[in-house]
């Protein structure tokens, strides 16, 4: 099996690296790997060539995510195409095999794999991953969320329905909901587990759930987040990000963080609807509300995972 690899760019040249050392270490050795850059003016460019990478070049005034992505795509060569973030990178050395195996399966449109954090990451963010990206498979979701920073689809749908170029995020969920109503599979891969290195300001975080909050309401117009939507889901969320760091004994040194991490996301998910309206349960569910306060041990693979030069 082989596949193209989609890196989305811009100034990435200190987390590039890794993720293309991970794909090099891969059980999957036939890989092409595509970097769409958007302007980089470090040294992402060359670092990609180094790896043997081809390069697609965007102007930044253009960039939106599936602006980049369709780009990324349509110089893809093979039928399989991963989609991963530059700032990701993976954790065992079969995650392309992973990630790619339910294809198997000729229903299967999209596949999309386990995300964790790093020491650098959030308390809150630690939480997210864990509730969005469970450790267990379902390789036959019901419902359409899913997270192109590591993920992969079949290049013949993407050329039926090109990821929509307008949308300020989510363009992964608009695609899966398509992908999905036209009658085909969306598979999650526990096992396909990549690093995803996040460290934003309170104003990131802010500007980051607005923009996907605008994204969200273009895609199901009937949605809504309210003031008493606001004030519920912060505190619901603190509260249970709290509780999970006085669990794991790491409360006092995350206790400021938790708070004004939680602000900033539902702040700007509210100053991204502004107006009532109702949406998809499961999905609220799944972007809002906490994981549960059930203490969950994570299954060891019984795979070496990969050893990095730089730690």
């Amino acid at each position: 099996m082989n596949c193209s690899i989609v890196i989305r760019a811009y100034n990435e040249a200190r987390h590039l690296p890794r993720l293309l050392e991970g794909i090099k270490q891969q059980t999957l050795e036939d890989v092409e790997i595509i970097l769409v850059d958007s302007g980089s003016t470090d040294e992402t460019v060359m670092i990609a060539e180094s790896f043997g990478a081809k390069i697609v070049h965007i102007a930044p005034q253009e960039f939106t995510f599936g602006h980049s992505l369709n780009h990324g795509i349509e110089a893809a060569t093979r039928e399989l195409v991963i989609i991963a973030s530059a700032h990701v990178y993976p954790v065992y050395p079969d995650w392309l095999e992973g990630l790619l195996e339910p294809f198997a399966d000729a229903s299967i449109g999209l596949t999309y794999g386990k995300q964790r954090g790093t020491e650098i990451s959030k308390f809150s963010e630690h939480e997210i991953f864990a509730r969005w990206f469970p450790d267990v498979s379902d390789l036959r979701q019901s419902h359409p969320f899913c997270n192109n920073a590591n993920a992969a689809i079949r290049r013949s749908l993407w050329e039926i329905h090109p990821y929509d170029e307008t949308l300020t995020g989510l363009e992964d969920l608009a695609w899966a909901r398509w992908m999905q109503s036209n009658g085909h599979g969306l598979a999650y891969v526990a096992e396909a587990e990549i690093i995803h290195l996040h460290n934003e300001t309170p104003q990131g975080v802010r500007n980051r759930y607005r923009r996907e909050a605008m994204a969200f309401k273009r895609i199901y117009p009937e949605a809504h987040f309210n003031a008493y939507d606001f004030i519920r889901m912060t505190s619901g969320n603190i509260f249970n990000d709290l509780w999970h760091a006085a669990q794991q004994k790491v409360l006092f040194k995350n206790f400021a963080s938790i708070f004004w991490f939680r602000f900033n996301q539902f702040w700007g998910t509210y100053q991204g609807y502004r107006q009532s309206l109702e949406w998809n349960w499961q999905l609220r569910q799944t972007f809002y509300y906490p994981r549960g306060m059930e203490i969950v041990e994570t299954p060891r693979r019984q795979i070496e995972p990969i050893r990095y030069n730089n730690g």
